[in-house]
């Protein structure tokens, strides 16, 4: 069961939901609105080897936005920690700017109950894109669970800014 809104003010004021900073405009009917950090995450490796620690070029959003091009494939994350010990996120694009051909974590919107950061935003631009730091770009909604809750304690808790795979250590 989705949490309303109101719900999910609620619970950040209650300690049941992390999101930080919070604002109460950032509330929608069911879900709460992310924006774009000031920070982008390019692969350098021309082939990228899920046994081997990718390399990277972090760079600033300029005051005046980045052009994504055409196919271009890079990491972001959102300026609001989140996260809940009670409930599931899942990360969604707002529909407004994937209506303008950005994809953003298509495959893997689903958090680990336990687990907090920075969401890492998966960004791929089917069309020529400009991206500003702090622009709503995806939303998070939460969901109430069955069954036994166990945390999540894994290689991505407590991630700030984007962050690059770490499926390499997955096989050590």
């Amino acid at each position: 069961m989705i949490l309303t809104g109101n719900k999910i003010a609620e619970e950040v004021l209650n300690g049941k939901i992390v999101i930080e900073p919070f604002e109460l405009s950032g509330i929608t009917t069911n879900s709460y609105d992310l924006t774009l950090g000031n920070k982008l995450l390019m692969y350098n490796d021309e082939v990228l080897d899920p046994k081997k620690e990718p390399q990277t070029t972090m760079f600033e959003i300029p005051d005046s936005g980045y052009e994504m091009k055409r196919g271009e494939f890079l990491l972001g994350c959102s300026n609001e920690f989140v996260g809940s010990d009670f409930y599931v996120p899942i990360v969604h694009a707002k529909s407004s700017i994937a209506r303008l051909g950005l994809f953003i974590h298509i495959t893997s919107g689903l958090f680990d109950i336990g687990c907090k950061c920075n969401v890492t935003f998966h960004l791929y631009a089917t069309m020529p894109i400009r991206l500003y730091k702090n622009m709503p770009i995806a939303q998070i909604t939460f969901w109430k669970t069955t069954g036994e809750i166990k945390h999540y304690h894994g290689k991505y808790q407590n991630d700030t800014g984007p962050v690059a795979s770490r499926i390499c250590k997955d096989f050590k």
